[in-house]
């Protein structure tokens, strides 16, 4: 027996003494697949033109060395975080990522300019989620896409939505599980607007015709992604989250609720419950970490993270077909693979944390009015062995445990990302 196994089977028999099953903790967490956000690779510049500036409120700060400048190096990359992170999860992809050599514009691509990536998808036994690229674009015009005042502009944005759909329903068909299109336009002013009903209506009557043509959702599904504010518009976001839970309950839409694009004093993790009765398609969840604003950050094991994780587990979204959870963060001032691993390890050891304890006793104490038993058991969790579940976890897995996957990524730096030029 290893040292991981033995440490394992003590944690196993703590645990036990308070009912809780780690082999079905284990099991669980095995089926949730996270999705992988492609653009943590590349620091949001995508292969149309990779060089250009980032617009939408968007911002990627460093200059780390071994950013990927091309499709293949983005999926080696990619294979590269994925050996160091347990279980098989999906890959997040962004439309502004063809692998073709076709000249082609976000209102010309087809389902083949992404062949490539389903093949490798097939390869590694992932699945692929979507986005449709409203930003970095000259066709995005003074702050605005969808919601333009100018129809030719709409109109180039519509397309565009159109033809990300059925590239996703191609690549869900192709990988058998269902592709989330994820639609999120960074469309807003900076200061204060005189109307700002115009504009709603506009991006409305533009969703619906996007969405006009009915889609086989064993395939593909589409999510709306609210935002607070971006950089160039503090003052007014045409998709606002409220916007959007009117949208996706009206339309019947799953709703996209990202970590980041709240104000710093609200919690996701509120509004997951209080959402889940009306949104029938499902709610979607991009984990990310703010900092001051929409920075996306590494996630880290931060209360904001743990406390979402509670919910999801404590309801058993996980297991209800109609939750989906993908990871949302860039940084270019450190290593993008740590990154990936980080982020991604982080939010598993959340889940599993949630899954360790004994919640049906949790709550029958809280029907009974006792805080205090409440309040004992999960501050007294935390000192729980999580850890050593997690080593479990990850040596079943075959990936490093601890600190043993940092190595692994200097080695991968030296022999690959630092000889890109």
């Amino acid at each position: 027996m290893s040292n991981i196994e033995k440490r394992y089977q003590e944690a196993k028999e703590r645990y036990a003494e308070l009912g809780i099953d780690t082999e079905a903790a284990i099991n669980r967490l095995q089926k949730i697949k996270l999705s992988v956000h492609v653009w943590q690779g590349d620091d949001v510049k995508g292969l149309l033109n990779p060089y250009g500036e980032l617009t939408g409120g968007i911002q990627s700060t460093g200059e780390y060395p071994g950013a990927a400048h091309t499709a293949s190096q983005l999926r080696s990359d990619l294979e590269e975080a994925y050996s160091l992170i347990p279980g098989k999860h999906k890959v997040n992809l962004h439309a502004m990522y063809p692998d073709t050599t076709e000249k082609v514009d976000l209102d010309t691509l087809e389902s083949r300019h992404f062949t490539p990536w389903v093949q490798w998808a097939k390869e590694q036994g992932i699945g692929i989620d979507f986005n449709p690229t409203f930003f970095s674009h000259p066709m995005y015009k003074d702050g605005y896409t969808l919601s333009h005042p100018d129809k030719s502009v709409r109109d180039y944005w519509i397309e565009h939505g159109k033809r990300t759909r059925k590239i996703s329903e191609y690549m869900g068909k192709e990988l058998g599980q269902v592709s989330i299109n994820n639609f999120w336009m960074p469309d807003g002013s900076k200061d204060n607007p005189v109307d700002r009903l115009a504009p709603r209506i506009r991006l409305e009557e533009s969703l619906d015709e996007i969405f006009k043509e009915g889609l086989d959702e064993r395939y593909t599904l589409d999510a709306l992604e609210q935002k607070l504010f971006g950089i160039g518009a503090e003052a007014y976001t045409v998709g606002s989250h409220e916007f959007y839970i009117g949208y996706a309950v009206s339309r019947g839409k799953v709703l996209n609720l990202d970590a980041g694009h709240f104000h710093p004093t609200e919690e996701v993790s509120n509004k997951l419950t209080a959402l889940w009765p009306f949104i029938d398609k499902g709610i979607m969840l991009h984990v990310s970490r703010p900092v001051r604003w929409d920075s996306d950050h590494v996630v880290t094991q931060d209360d904001a993270l743990q406390g979402t994780a509670n919910e999801v587990i404590r309801n058993h979204f996980d297991e209800s077909g109609r939750f989906f959870i993908g990871m949302e963060f860039f940084d270019a001032s450190i290593n993008r693979i740590a990154a990936w691993v980080i982020g991604t390890r982080n939010a598993q050891v959340a889940l599993l944390r949630a899954m360790l304890e004994p919640t049906q006793e949790l709550r029958e104490a809280e029907n009974e009015f006792d805080y205090t038993k409440r309040l004992v058991y999960t501050e007294e969790l935390k000192n729980y062995p999580v850890g050593d579940v997690w080593n479990y976890f990850c040596e079943k897995n075959n990936v490093p445990i601890g600190l043993n996957w940092y190595p692994k990524v200097k080695d991968y730096e030296r022999n690959v990302l630092l000889k890109r030029k």
